[in-house]
């Protein structure tokens, strides 16, 4: 053997399972002529490589650097070893027995080169729906288990022809060990089911071709349930106002804005106004849904985005969808599949029976899910990074470090809304996909079922379960209900604060506004409008927004117009009189009903910021009643007239003045626009004087932004722009959503740093 021979071991973490890795580092070793194999193991890659010094020390340089796009390298450990002579380089057989340990790749979109075999008459998956390579497809959505295998995989009642085969064992070839590899003759395969008579496919299509026909019906007016990669769609031509509504009205679902899908970016820039940063998010392999200012002019119905500035656009991700909106010739609502309140159905038997009458047809396929997820959503903003309103397909389940490592194994149950759990193990956190709100069994088993698999997948076995305080969420429930354990509570506001600090691993001091609908604090009264100072372990209350009773407790919650009521009498100390927009659409009675609500004791005292908003939207006649969770504070913020430069007074975060303003504005003849601009800009001026006074109290040099109100991207921006000319660093959630679906990975970091 030659003097200058080396041998090295090189183990990489990171996601490294599932996205082409063990092939790259085939053909990377094949340039740079070495030695040795490649192998998954419940921690990563293995690599092993042999040649001489100047080789090994190339392909070390480049092993992270040219990494496949879909591949995050956290970790590259070399080890030296003595030289065995070896020749050749092969690609091994993963490695089992240890703890699982190895992130698990989220799904990722069609490329480039599988839609073009989609698209190509010639080719084999000429039309195929489920086409895929190692650089897109489906991953998180049919794993089983790590290593990442096929057999682990929902693909593995699946055996690949003599071709598909080839092209798996081909190092040469884009599909080299690709494990959801399939072909029209041996892969899944998917049909059309119902009794709506389909009319002739357009030009061009063919006859028997289920999605072909699928886009017959949608173009007559049906309503189509689409199995994708996470679960169904309810599909329906966005431009059919009949359809439309009629989705509408089955789905139960009275006026909360549907998502459209658009056939590719130039589609999408005709429903949407679209920057070249949004474009990128639109295109990005995680295919979210981007709310983005709606244009004039879109061809989409009415019912499809009722009183909203914004659309929620989206790209097809998956063959069947590129396939269907092709076939389809225009834009299509694509909505969860799922009646009202109701998890997304995810399998065939669910969807056909729960979906039964709201579907007229549905576009099935034979390859199992093995975890139900719903699109992301994002909303790009201005002065930074986007929000990400629902953080679930094509970023779950992406892990995200604890700046503090847990010495125990952890899972954090979350709240109640906008529901995610949360897995930690050492620095390592992974959150869980979005589940939904947790006020039914059916959403409760998902939650379960969903805590068990990532369980299972990281071999995770809690020793700490961490909850919200408050004792009647069914997360809390659950997580005291779990044997063995310790449980452990901590403040909903804290968590907040807590999980956008630990995502920027902030570990100082620092000041934060938490604004939400509510959470329980820690006097036992309802928070929602509170400035916190402290860090990932704990934190204390050190200002809020005034309080002011709650009408009827979650009645107020649906009907702002009671909030509306008891900030007028919290402003004048008598009953209000009906306000001007309120005039005919609340009856004199039931006003006085709650005004005297508004003063008894019987009424829960917030300070909640998004009740404040519903009182502002409901005095501007907006909306006095909502069907959907922060309905109010949505309309409100579209209604903003942009040239209006105005703001009312709301000196050390009371806003009676403000209230008595708007009110007066309203009477007097202002618009809606003109008083929600005034309202938004005085809130973010109020905002960032308390924490730049805050900041200066605590010798802070950052302020955290967090809560469900800041999805309000007018608002957002007010204030932060204000904070960094203050010269305090402005954090806000990046990764996570700043609303209840980042509670989770809060209470996570607060406890892993010791605070609970």
């Amino acid at each position: 053997m030659s003097a200058g021979l080396r041998r090295v071991r090189v183990r990489v973490e990171g996601t490294v399972q599932g996205v082409g890795f063990r092939p790259y580092v085939h053909r990377l070793a094949g340039d740079l002529g070495l030695a040795g194999f490649v192998l998954n193991d419940a921690r990563g890659v293995v690599v092993e490589i042999e040649a001489d010094g100047a080789a090994v020390e190339r392909f070390l340089e480049r092993l992270a650097a040219d990494a496949p796009p879909l591949a995050t390298v956290e970790r590259v450990e070399p080890s030296e070893l003595p030289p065995l002579g070896d020749r050749g380089f092969a690609i091994l057989a993963s490695e089992r027995g240890a703890e699982p340990a190895a992130p698990v790749a989220a799904d990722a979109a069609t490329c480039d080169d599988c839609l073009a075999e989609l698209r190509d008459p010639a080719d084999r998956r000429y039309r195929y729906p489920f086409v895929n390579c190692t650089a897109c497809g489906p991953r998180f959505t049919i794993v089983l288990g790590v290593p990442y295998d096929r057999e682990r995989t929902t693909m593995a009642g699946f055996a690949m022809c003599g071709r598909c085969r080839a092209e798996y064992e081909d190092p040469g070839d884009r599909r080299f060990h690709a494990e959801p590899n399939a072909c029209p003759d041996c892969g899944p395969a998917a049909r059309l089911v119902g009794g709506w008579p389909i009319g002739t496919p357009r030009r061009g299509q063919v006859a028997q071709d289920p999605v072909a026909a699928a886009a017959a019906a949608l173009d007559q007016g049906a309503i189509v349930a689409v199995k994708g990669i996470g679960g169904f769609h309810l599909a329906c031509r966005a431009d059919d106002e009949g359809a439309v509504a009629r989705l509408r009205a089955r789905k139960r679902r009275e006026e909360k804005p549907f998502a459209v899908m658009a056939a590719d970016a130039a589609a999408a820039r005709e429903l949407a106004r679209l920057g070249p940063a949004d474009e990128r998010l639109l295109g990005g392999r995680d295919r979210p849904i981007v709310v983005a200012p709606r244009r004039a002019g879109a061809p989409v119905a009415p019912s499809v985005a009722p009183a909203s500035a914004d659309l929620g656009v989206m790209l097809p991700y998956s063959p069947l969808h590129h396939l269907l909106l092709g076939d389809a010739g225009g834009p299509l609502v694509m909505t969860s599949g799922n009646v009202s309140e109701e998890p997304i159905a995810h399998r065939d038997d669910d969807a056909l029976e729960h979906l039964a009458g709201i579907a007229d047809l549905f576009l099935v396929h034979d390859r199992p899910i093995a975890t139900r997820t719903d699109d992301s959503v994002v909303r790009p903003v201005a002065s930074g990074p986007a929000i990400v309103i629902r953080r679930s397909r094509g970023r779950v389940p992406e892990s995200i470090d604890l700046p503090y490592p847990s010495p125990r194994a952890l899972l954090a149950c979350g709240a109640e809304l906008k529901s995610t759990f949360c897995l930690a193990r050492g620095r390592r956190a992974w959150v869980g996909h979005h589940i939904g709100d947790l006020h039914n069994w059916e959403t409760l088993r998902s939650f379960q079922e969903g805590i068990a698999h990532f369980e299972r997948l990281f071999a995770i076995a809690p020793e700490v379960v961490v909850h919200d305080l408050h004792p009647d969420y069914l997360s809390t429930r659950y997580a005291l209900e779990r044997d063995g354990v310790e449980a452990v509570a901590v403040q909903h506001h804290h968590a907040h604060l807590a999980a956008c600090l630990a995502e920027h691993g902030w570990t100082g001091t620092a000041v934060a506004a938490v604004f939400d609908g509510a959470g329980l604090g820690d006097d036992g009264t309802v928070w929602g409008g509170e400035i916190l100072a402290g860090g990932i372990a704990a934190s204390r209350r050190v200002a809020h927004l005034r309080p002011v009773r709650l009408p009827g407790g979650d009645a107020a919650t649906r009907e702002p117009w009671r909030m509306a009521c008891a900030w007028l009498q919290e402003a004048t100390g008598r009953d209000p009189a009906l306000p001007a927009a309120l005039d005919g659409r609340v009856d004199g009675a039931a006003l006085a009903a709650v005004a005297r609500l508004a003063r008894s004791e019987l009424s829960p005292v917030t300070t909640s910021a998004g009740r404040l908003f519903d009182a502002v939207a409901a005095l501007c006649g907006l909306c006095p009643r909502v069907t959907h969770e922060g309905q109010a504070a949505s309309e409100l913020e579209a209604a903003c007239d942009p040239a209006e430069r105005g703001e009312y007074p709301m000196d050390g975060l009371d806003p009676r003045e403000a209230v008595l303003a708007a009110t007066a504005d309203v009477a007097a003849g202002a618009t809606p626009g003109i008083v929600a601009a005034r309202f938004h800009t005085g809130l973010a001026a109020a905002t960032a004087g308390a924490l730049a006074e805050a900041a200066g109290r605590e010798g802070a040099e950052a302020a955290a932004l967090s809560g469900g109100v800041f999805q309000n991207r007018r608002l957002l921006e007010g204030v932060a722009l204000r904070l960094r000319r203050a010269g305090l660093r402005v954090l806000v959630a990046e990764r996570l959503p700043p609303n209840d679906g980042g509670i989770s990975y809060g209470q996570a970091a607060a406890v892993a740093a010791g605070g609970g």
